[in-house]
């Protein structure tokens, strides 16, 4: 984590100079146009990812945030990067939190596409966590089968991330998963050595969450725009309950987030669970 601070300002500045309101997504994710992941976010041969305290932000408060990058999610990203990302950080830091650290990764299907994982870095200012986000590469691919890689979320979360807050306050951070397609049931050991090196293990969806949940608490956001996404929502709501979120518009993403890092935040302690099915969205 830098010693950067979220300067709305500044963001307003370079949005503006960047042309963000006017490009197209191929214009601004300019890995689509490549076709290919950024060296910078291929998650083969990292260790760990950290969230520390600094002078800066003494009370780091991690915040993974995994974007389905397939065919039907690749505008969620693009209305990130045009307006919804400042409207996040802006609102978490009004809200009451002012040492979020926010890693971006962009998720895809390890049984369909070439990169179904790519990683960036926790971050708190304004040009970096644009830097990672217009670094993604919008894959649109996905498949036929049975949903998306969600599950290498939770992977990358549970074993190759590390947290202050965790470490030295014992507070889970806040895991999201944003998406419109069931999360695959397996992740075989020859998958996680594709993608990481490494990797002796096959795991189940249900094993990850679990190992996922001993550092962060993890939810889901599903974006109802398809009778399929409807019949996904059914069984993220079985497997997370109340940690599952619905939408029916993908716009409202930031708005759910903030709200959730808000809450949890000042409840400090993340014990009590009475209302999370009532988000607010305004």
């Amino acid at each position: 984590m830098g010693s950067t601070r979220y300067d709305m300002d500044a963001r307003f500045d370079r949005a503006r100079k960047m042309g963000y309101a006017s490009k197209s997504a191929g214009e601004i994710f300019t890995q689509n146009a490549k076709r290919r992941a950024h060296e910078s976010m291929n998650p083969n041969g990292i260790s760990f990812l950290e969230a520390r305290d600094s002078s800066v932000h003494p009370n780091s408060f991690p915040i993974i945030l995994g974007l389905d990058v397939t065919g039907s999610m690749g505008h969620i990203p693009y209305n990130l990067i045009q307006e919804g990302l400042p409207k996040l950080m802006g609102g978490i830091i009004q809200g009451g939190v002012p040492d979020a650290a926010l890693l971006f990764m962009g998720i895809g299907d390890h049984e369909c596409d070439n990169y179904p994982l790519q990683v960036g870095q926790f971050e708190s200012g304004d040009e970096e966590l644009d830097m990672w986000l217009t670094r993604t590469y919008i894959e649109s691919g996905g498949g036929g089968n049975a949903g998306e890689s969600y599950l290498l979320a939770w992977y990358f979360a549970a074993f190759h991330t590390r947290t202050d807050a965790f470490e030295k306050r014992n507070q889970k951070g806040l895991l999201f998963t944003v998406g419109d397609e069931p999360c695959l049931k397996t992740l075989p050991a020859s998958v996680i050595r594709e993608i990481m090196g490494t990797g002796q293990q096959t795991f189940t969806h249900k094993e990850l969450l679990e190992e996922a949940r001993k550092k962060y608490e993890v939810y889901h956001i599903s974006v109802l725009h398809s009778d399929q996404a409807i019949r996904a929502d059914r069984g993220w709501k079985e497997l997370l309950g109340q940690y599952c979120v619905s939408i029916t518009d993908y716009r409202d993403v930031p708005y759910v987030i903030k709200e959730i890092v808000c809450k949890r935040y000042k409840e400090d302690g993340y014990g009590d669970q009475q209302g999370w099915n009532q988000i607010q969205i305004f």
